[in-house]
């Protein structure tokens, strides 16, 4: 009998280093690309991040400062995002982009290592690649083509286009729920990530609902995770009271209350339910009512089914389902945000020994690699009556749309999936 990972299979160090650099290889033209384009439109979210750093060495008001000209940005995280990115301030700004472009290759390939687990050791219980290679080549191999496949989703194109610190963030929270032997107390990760961006809070939400009794296996362990998660993020929330107190204010009293600070809303990347509907023109207070209509009903649904997908023994599924939670129900989330399509492919994935889910995974990972949104775009220029201006939106809005099948494809057709398949959700 064969389990996941075949017994005697050993998967020497420089096939896992080969793959590394296959995928930087990989990478490379799409880095170039960024990293040579007008140096005004290079990594202009780093270029915010630095600027905070900035701020915070020389005394200066940290939501007070922009980015130079053209972009003129300002600095739109919590206060102990910028003292996290005091380092970045004190490179200069092209070994900045060097680094943190080289980071962000290195935590996809964590995520994707953690997130396509089940994959890269169940896809070939006989041990064989396509094309004859055998044993423990067959994962590196395969772990090369899964972080390939995923550079090139479009919200992952956009960490580097812009610099983004999303993937981080996603890393952070994917670790804290699936890692198997964490060094760290578990939630203290959430709550970092929390901490530094509001929108993982989500997964505070994912904590508490599977640490209430009858949640499935491991609710004590889950309410620890909650209670660190939540120590964390308070603590972190706090201590810049203590260092930077008019920064600290400044941001919690002002910015944040500030939506417009993070950009045009009703632009097309901003893809969460609020943005779909901003574009929609109807009047303010309409927009609010079926935003939040929306967001209940949603949010519902979502933390429903990852409760469940969680008590069943599928945690992967549970965390993409809190995950696009955060792109959903955020007031603003730029198609960068979606990166946690990365998990729903996992999450879709499976072990890899069901075709159709297989299908399913693939065409999800076309929708996302393709600039669909901007399709939309194109199409409402072209002034066609009702066709622009109808199939325009809808067009314009498909990756918030996608977002919402997504979902519904974890939350139900999953498991109807799994239970036709005679497969057990833990063995998925």
């Amino acid at each position: 009998m064969t389990t996941g990972r075949i017994a005697g299979a050993r998967r020497p160090a420089w096939a896992w280093v080969l793959s590394l650099v296959a995928v930087a290889a990989a990478a490379s033209p799409l880095i170039a690309y960024w990293l040579t384009n007008p140096e005004d439109q290079r990594l202009v979210d780093l270029d915010v991040y630095r600027m905070g750093g900035w701020a915070l060495l020389r005394g200066l008001p940290v939501y007070d400062m922009i980015t130079p000209a053209p972009q003129l940005l300002p600095f739109t995280y919590p206060p102990v995002a910028a003292m996290l990115a005091t380092p970045l301030a004190l490179m200069s700004w092209p070994v900045a982009q060097w680094v943190w472009t080289a980071a962000i290759v290195a935590v996809l390939a964590v995520t994707v290592r953690h997130a396509f687990r089940a994959f890269l050791d169940g896809a070939f219980p006989d041990g064989v690649f396509p094309g004859g290679v055998r044993g423990g080549l067959a994962a590196p191999l395969l772990f090369a083509v899964l972080c390939v496949a995923c550079t090139y989703l479009m919200p992952i194109r956009d960490q580097f286009r812009f610099g983004q610190v999303d993937l981080f963030l996603l890393a952070l929270c994917l670790l804290d729920c699936v890692a198997r032997r964490p060094w760290w107390p578990r939630g203290m990760l959430i709550g970092l990530a929390t901490a530094v961006k509001l929108t993982p809070g989500v997964f505070l939400v994912y904590l508490a609902i599977t640490g209430v009794p009858g949640a499935g296996r491991g609710d004590a362990g889950q309410r620890r995770a909650f209670l660190m998660a939540v120590f964390t993020a308070a603590l972190l929330t706090l201590l810049p009271f203590l260092v930077i107190f008019d920064d600290a204010r400044d941001y919690w009293f002002g910015a944040l209350l500030d939506s417009e600070r993070l950009g045009a809303n009703a632009a097309t990347t901003n893809q969460s339910l609020r943005g779909m509907l901003l574009r929609l023109y109807l009047p303010g207070r309409l927009t609010t009512v079926l935003w939040l209509a929306a967001v209940a009903v949603i949010g519902w649904y979502g933390f429903r089914r990852a409760r469940r997908a969680y008590r069943d023994g599928d945690v992967m599924t549970a965390v993409a389902l809190t995950g696009l939670m955060a792109v959903l129900l955020s007031p603003v989330a730029w198609i960068h945000h979606i990166a946690w399509v990365v998990v729903v492919l996992a999450a879709l994935a499976g072990s890899g020994r069901d075709r159709v889910r297989l299908l399913v995974a693939a065409g999800v990972w076309l929708y996302y690699v393709l600039p669909i949104p901007w399709w939309g775009v194109a199409l409402k220029a072209l002034e066609i009556p009702v066709l622009s201006p109808v199939a325009g939106k809808i067009v314009q809005d498909a990756f918030g749309l996608g977002a919402i099948g997504l979902v519904w494809l974890l939350g139900s057709w999953l498991p109807r999936r799994r239970a036709a398949a005679g497969v057990p959700a833990a063995a998925s």
